[in-house]
This record gives C-alpha cells, structure tokens and sequence, in this order.
C-alpha cells in the first residue's frame, strides 16, 4: 500500500503542489529565506517519507511480538523484511546520487558532457576505495551502474559492463605484494591492482555485481547486498559489438555469443564492404561449420563459401560457390583448395569439370579433366594446373590415346588406338596426324613401320615396311599398357586420406563432417541454399550418430550380421562408410561415365573396383579397431585364415558393384562386343532348328532326350514338343542377366547345372551325374534357347570379379563349361 503511495505521490506531484500550496507554506512555515533550498526539500520530501516507513516497521515488530507462532507471524515477519530491504533501498538511492553529485561537480566539465547521463549513477570510485591500473594507463577508475571508465590526464576510456568479465585467479607478477584483477573486454585486457587483499575482493564484488545488474537490465533491490552475497555474472553471454582496433575483424559487427571477451558459440560477422559470416566461432576465431560471403568486386555478386573452419581458417571439407557459375566441392587447407575436390563451371561460355587432387589452391597430381566444349576428358597427372606427365585421352568419337605431357603439351611418343581396332605407336599431332616414325598395327594382323608425313593436299604418306606375314596383333598392349605410370593406389589418394586421418583423430562427432564431407540431397537444393544461407542436411530415419556407429560395430562382428549392418551402412548417405562408397561412386562416374565409356579402359576400371572393396574393408577394420579400443578389448584375431583381400572380395565387393555396375558392364559389352555379335549370330542360326533336331546338331545322346516317344513321325514329333525340352533349365538360366552379384550369377549357373540333371534324371528314371561329355552338348543346348544378351560380357564380369576362393571348384568347372559353349556357338 505505502509504495503505491509513492507511486501515486510521483505521479500526481505537480497537481497536488498546485491544490495544496497553503500545506506546502505550512511545511515551509519554519524556513527562512537564508535556509538551503536542499536542506528545504530534503525536511519536506525525503524525511516525512523515511518516518512514516520507520513507523510501519515499529508497529510491524510490536504486532509481531504479541503473535502467536503460526501463519500469521510469517506473514508478519517477511513483511518487515521487506521494509527494512526499502530502507535500505531509499538510503543506498540517496547516497548513490548524492555520490554521483558530488562527482559531477569535482570532474572538469569537459568529462561530465561526456560522461553526465541523468539516468547514470556512480557506484564506486578509486579516489574513494584506492585501486589502480598496473600499467599507469590511468590515474582514476570510476565504477558506474553501466560503464567502466578510465581517466587519464584529459582522456578517458569507457568500456560497457555487459562486455566485461572480471578474474581474479592472477597475482600480479611483475610487482609482488599487490593484488591482482583481470579486466577482460573484447579488444583489450588490463590488470587492477589493489595494495590489499581486502581492497581487491570489495572491488571485485562490486564490479560482478554491477556486471550482472548490467546484463540483467534493471537494479537489486536493495541496490546492494551483503559482501559475498550475489550471484557471478554468466560468462557466456549474447551481444552485438563493433571491432575497432586493427586485425582482421577491424570495423565488423559481430552479433552473437561471447564467453571471457571472445565470440564463442554461434554469431553473424559483418563487414562494411557486404562480407558475411555465419557459423561457429570458438576463442575469437571461426571455428567449426560457418557460411561466408565475399561479393565480387567487379560484378553484382558473391562466392558463397559452406566450409568448416579451423582456428580461422578454412580447412576440411566444403563447398564454394564463386559467383561465376563456378562450384568447387572438395577440401580445404589454410583457405586454398587443398586434397581431393571437384571443380565444375556450369556457365555456357567454357563448360568443363575437374575431378582430382589439389595441392595449394592448383590442381596437383592425379585427376581427370572433362572438356564439354571439344568432346575430351584427359585422365591423369597435373603439375600447377597444367596436364603434366602421363595421361590418357578419350574422345567422343572412340579415339583412346596415351601421351607423356610437359605442361599442357605432348611431348615424345604415343600410343593411339584407333576405333576399328588398329593402334599405332609413335609421335602424332594435336589433331591426331602421324609424323615422324611410328609403327601402325591394323587389326587384321598386318604392320606397317616407317616413317609418316602429312603434306597438304596430298593425304598421308609413308616411306616404310608392311609386314603382311599376319602374326597375331598382341592384344596385351590394348589392355596392359593404359594407365601403367598411376597404378590404382595411387588414384584417389585423396578421398582415402581424409578417411583414414578421421580415424586417426579417434571419429569425433564434431569433426566427422570435416572429414567425411557433409551430405546434401541435389545440387537444385544446394544452388537455393546460396539464398538463405544454410545448408540442409539431409535427413534419414536411422541415427549415424558417431558413439551410435562405433556402438554397433562392436555389435555386428559375426559374418552374417556384419553383411547386413555393411549393406545399411553402404546405402546410407550419413554413415562414414556410405559417403566413401558415395565419393568413389562419383570419381568413377567421373572417368569412365559418358565419353569415359571406351574399352580400352575395361582394365583400369575393373582393377579400381576392386580396389574400393579394398580400401573400404580396411576403413570398417579401422572403424571396428577404434571402436574396440575405446570398450577396452582387444581386436578378435581372423579365425578363417582369410587375408584382408580375400575377405574384401567376398564381403564388401558384392555389396558396392551395383554403384559401379552400369559403367562397369557398359565397358565389358564394348570389350567383348566383336565375339558377342558372333554369339549373336550363332544363337539366331540355332534357333531356325526345332527341338529334335537342335539336339542332334549338338550330338546329344538320344538315351537322354527327354521325349515321350521317340517312335513318333517326325512331323507329330515336332508340334508335340516343339520348344519345351529343358524349359526349367533354360528359364533358370535367362535369370543370369537379372543380378549384378557374380556370386548370386554362379549360384544361378549352378541351378541351371542342376535342373539339367534332375530332368536328364527323370528321362532316364534313375539318379544321373553327368559327365562332362554329355554335360557339355546339353549346356549348349540350355544356351542357344536361352538367348541370353552380352553373354560375353557377363562371363568376363563374373570371371574378373568372382570370388578367388572359388578358383578351381565347382563354380569354376561351370564357367569354364559355360565358357566354351560361347564360343563354340560364335563358330
């Protein structure tokens, strides 16, 4: 009631002086005009009030004397607490200002234009409780409820107290026997130093306590408690700055968290020439995931940075959009391009993508350039961002050349294969002209070896000699000789590097992203994020959480739950492992996809796959191990005795072939695309004969034809089972084409091997294993009415890539069976 009083009291003064001007003579009755004016004011307006509270709590205490204990009495006695806090608070307000006053009139006046706000008040001054500055920066300190200021001669310094922090954990070295505080701000730190540790803790208690009212908006009431009391102010805290002294965030605003005077935690940097960053900060630096904005100079625009940063600098993996349509998704280090990364400018002046190893902001090492415009991709070395050392060349039109290059240009000799299978050895020029001495083999066997010019006008010409003795063209050098100067460990080393470095820095969730690179769903999604400046992640039902991940590995060791935990891992886009698979899937689309899609390559890309299988068990052996260590066991020794690769094969290379399987079986068809026209052709003669007499052409044994009756004319024979002999087999066999597992393709061949003998079984009416003799003739038979598609190339798939644990059992004798069906039926 009494403080609605006041408040009523304030509210309605000037009114109530102007209605009541005969009480206010009365009041004023005793003061002559010789009196002070405050003293005056001070007997009317302070001292009535200050009665009338010490009135209340006097009759307050004698109520709370008669009370019994009870409800009642506790009212009664936090009522009189309250009123001893207001007068104390009314006292320690008077004093402030009175104090505040003072100072006023004892600063010079060019201080208190700066420094006089009617709304400020002084709290603690060092003229009043001595503290000074170690470094003689200033010969006063003055402590207000909102800034903390420092006189030196005729200059002062204010720092806001919702940015300052105070530590007391330092003795002042330099100066022994003085007591130390550590005055924290955004660009500055500077010891207070008290002569006693008394001194000190006063001081530092105010000022905690003024920080905190500071950050908290409003006033204690009472203003001050007791010494010690009062919570410390928080140290992290949320504020808007501007830097201004010289460094590298000289004149940005920073809007975010701050902990002991550095950003730390997420914040917004903005310069004054429109850069932008958005992200982590940690210590004062960019730290973490942080987008950044840098406009081009020249043009309305700006490269969008999505990076994770390291101590400032950029490092790890991310992704720039320049504002030249070009977009780099790779790594960094120390703010240039550094590791593996992908460079593709969209633009429709010049298109082109890079897909390869980085060094110091250049391309370096091994990499594989697409021109768009001429219809090229070079696959090989760099030095500096020129073509540098061995490559290979594919062009749309077929042509596979493999030259030495001295930046950007061919020096020495080739090797070119030509489209209609003739490869010639020897110097040529850009536009693929022979000069000088060169050696041609034409696929017919013939070779020509001189010496070629090129005259206008006048073709080609040649002093030399052809060799039409026909001996065999060596088909080794079509296969062998590609690719030898950057064997399949040296490529992508990049990719693998950054994997293998995560597990060594023991897989912390913060830093998986760096490492492992960050998933975004399409590029439309990432070409929009430019706009509102973060990136979505993508989001899968199943939690990869790192501790979750290392979790269940322990937990999936056994054979069968490993393959199934591998494949969910494989497919996802937020497990380390899927974004392996996922970063080689794109480095082999890169190369042989498109005009990549050349035979010749068939080895290097047949070798490279089974490489990935390779190094992705040895990534899930480093995951297990890891994982192991940090539960304290110790990895489980291999009891089958397989070797790493063995167990990469069987395992892991099932799982990844459908990733690489369309530009993998493309490259097989193109290989073997000679003999399966030949097959082709074969399977269509075939076909013209009826059932009976296919089995005859083939020699098959009439004991195991499986007819009715053989005694029925020829013509009844026919319509009876026209095409229906060893159905079950054929359909078993047509199955081959509708899996990319080799394994599951020889578990499907041993099948038809199967349904062959239980029907040859059944004819004879009795258990029958056939010989190899008559296996072969009805495995013929099977073949031709199967028409399987690119037999050649599935054969040569599953050859390459079976599991070399099979070699030389059952599944190898029915390849092999298989195998000379083929080319029997090309004959």
């Amino acid at each position: 009631v009494v403080v609605h009083g006041f408040e009523h009291a304030t509210k309605s003064k000037s009114e109530a002086w102007k209605h009541h001007k005969t009480v206010l003579k009365q009041f004023l009755a005793d003061f002559t005009s010789e009196t002070s004016m405050t003293l005056a004011l001070y007997t009317v307006l302070h001292k009535p009030i200050r009665d009338h509270i010490e009135q209340y709590i006097l009759l307050l205490t004698k109520l709370n004397e008669v009370l019994k204990e009870g409800s009642e009495k506790d009212m009664v006695t936090s009522a009189i607490n309250e009123y001893v806090k207001l007068e104390s608070f009314i006292s320690q307000v008077l004093d402030e200002a009175c104090f505040t006053k003072s100072l006023w009139k004892s600063l010079g006046y060019k201080f208190t234009d700066m420094l006089c706000v009617p709304e400020r008040r002084l709290l603690e001054d060092s003229k009043n409780l001595p503290i000074s500055t170690s470094t003689n920066r200033s010969e006063r300190i003055l402590l207000f409820d909102d800034v903390l200021v420092l006189i030196q001669g005729n200059s002062f310094q204010s720092f806001d107290l919702k940015l300052v922090w105070v530590d007391e954990n330092c003795r002042e070295k330099s100066v022994p026997g003085l007591y130390g505080l550590r005055i924290i701000t955004p660009e500055e730190t500077f010891f207070l130093s008290a002569k006693d540790p008394q001194m000190k803790a006063v001081w530092q208690w105010k000022l905690n306590q003024a920080v905190r009212q500071a950050l908290n908006g409003k006033r204690d009431f009472p203003l001050w408690g007791k010494t010690g009391e009062g919570n410390e102010p928080p140290s992290c805290r949320f504020f808007t700055y501007v830097f201004r002294m010289e460094g590298k965030f000289k004149s940005a605003t920073y809007e975010g968290e701050w902990h002991w005077g550095k950003p730390h935690g997420k914040g917004t940097l903005k310069w004054r020439d429109g850069r932008n960053h958005v992200g982590d900060f940690k210590e004062g630096l960019e730290h973490g995931f942080g987008i950044c904005l840098v406009p081009r100079r020249s043009e309305d625009r700006y490269d969008c940075y999505k990076c994770h940063w390291y101590e400032g600098k950029m490092r790890g993996y991310g992704i720039c959009e320049y504002g030249n349509d070009i977009v780099y998704k790779g790594y960094f280090k120390d703010n240039v391009r550094q590791g593996f990364g992908i460079l593709e400018n969209f633009s429709a002046e010049h298109p082109f993508k890079y897909t390869g190893q980085w060094e110091n902001d250049k391309k370096n090492g091994y990499g594989v350039w697409e021109d768009k415009d001429r219809g090229e991709r070079y696959i090989g070395t760099w030095l500096d961002d020129h073509k540098h050392g061995q490559g290979i060349v594919v062009t749309q039109s077929g042509v596979c050349y493999q030259r030495t290059f001295h930046a950007d240009k061919m020096v020495g000799s080739g090797i070119l294969l030509l489209e209609d299978d003739s490869v010639y050895e020897g110097n040529f020029t850009e536009d693929l002209t022979f000069v000088g001495k060169g050696k041609l083999s034409f696929a017919n066997g013939f070779i020509l070896e001189g010496t070629f010019t090129n005259k206008s006008g006048q073709g080609l010409q040649t002093h030399g000699i052809l060799n039409t003795s026909n001996e065999q063209l060596d088909d080794r050098i079509t296969k062998a000789q590609l690719g030898l100067e950057f064997p399949v460990e040296k490529r992508w080393k990049g990719i693998y590097d950054q994997f293998l470095e995560f597990i060594h820095s023991g897989c912390k969730e913060e830093t998986e992203e760096s490492f492992t690179g960050f998933h975004i769903q399409t590029s439309k999604e990432l070409r929009k994020s430019q706009e509102y400046l973060f990136c979505q992640r993508g989001t899968e039902d199943v939690s990869w959480k790192i501790e979750d991940i290392l979790e269940e590995l322990v937990r999936h060791q056994g054979l069968e739950s490993l393959q199934s935990y591998l494949e969910k891992a494989l497919k996802s886009s937020l497990h380390p492992l899927g974004k392996l698979l996922k970063a080689l899937a794109i480095a082999f689309q890169a190369t042989y996809c498109g005009i990549g899609a050349n035979r010749h390559l068939l080895t290097m890309a047949q070798e490279e796959v089974k490489y990935y299988a390779k190094k992705i068990w040895e990534f899930y052996q480093g995951l297990l191990h890891l994982a192991l260590k940090q539960k304290g066991q110790l990895p489980t020794k291999c009891v089958d005795g397989d070797t790493s690769d063995q167990k990469a094969c069987s395992v892991v290379l099932p799982l990844i072939l459908p990733c690489f399987y369309p530009e993998l079986f493309m490259l097989y068809m193109l290989y073997h695309e000679r003999e399966d026209d030949l097959y082709c052709q074969g399977i269509v003669d075939l076909s013209l004969f009826p059932d009976i007499k296919l089995l005859e052409f083939l020699d098959v044994q009439k004991h195991l034809w499986p007819l009715k009756d053989l005694t029925l004319t020829t013509n009844q024979r026919r319509s009876l089972i026209k095409d229906k002999c060893f159905l079950s087999a054929t359909e078993c066999l047509q199955k081959l084409i509708t899996t990319v597992d080799p394994r599951e393709k020889l578990v499907i061949l041993q099948k038809t091997y199967e349904e062959i003998e239980s029907t040859v079984s059944r004819v004879v009416e009795k258990d029958y294993k056939l010989p190899m003799d008559d296996l072969l003739p009805l495995l013929m038979y099977v073949v031709s009415r199967a028409k399987i598609q690119h037999l050649g190339a599935e054969i040569h798939l599953i050859r390459d890539l079976m599991d070399p644990t099979n070699q030389g059992g059952l599944y190898d004798f029915l390849l092999t069976a298989l195998e000379s069906c083929y080319e029997h039926i090309q004959r």
